[in-house]
């Protein structure tokens, strides 16, 4: 079965986003001084085979502690829809 996801990292809390600040300052100058605490992330949307949900949840979680997000800078969340 195939299946998809969408996954969202994002710099951990703690971290300063250097990203963000700079958009956040930026939003004043646009005249959006309401908007403050923005934080700069990726989504990464991927495709993956496998005989369940559960095995496809273990495949994408694998791959994102492998290779797609850096755990002592960057948290993640994902969700997977059957194809």
């Amino acid at each position: 079965m195939k299946f998809r996801a969408e996954i969202d990292v994002m710099p951990h809390k703690a971290l300063l986003d250097p990203q963000g600040k700079a958009v956040t300052k930026s939003m004043t100058n646009i005249g959006l001084p309401e908007i403050e605490n923005v934080r700069i992330g990726k989504h990464i949307s991927l495709e993956v085979t496998a005989n369940s949900k559960e095995a496809a949840e273990k495949k994408i979680d694998q791959a994102c502690k492998k290779l797609l997000v850096n755990q002592i800078t960057e948290s993640y969340i994902f969700t997977v829809i059957e194809d």
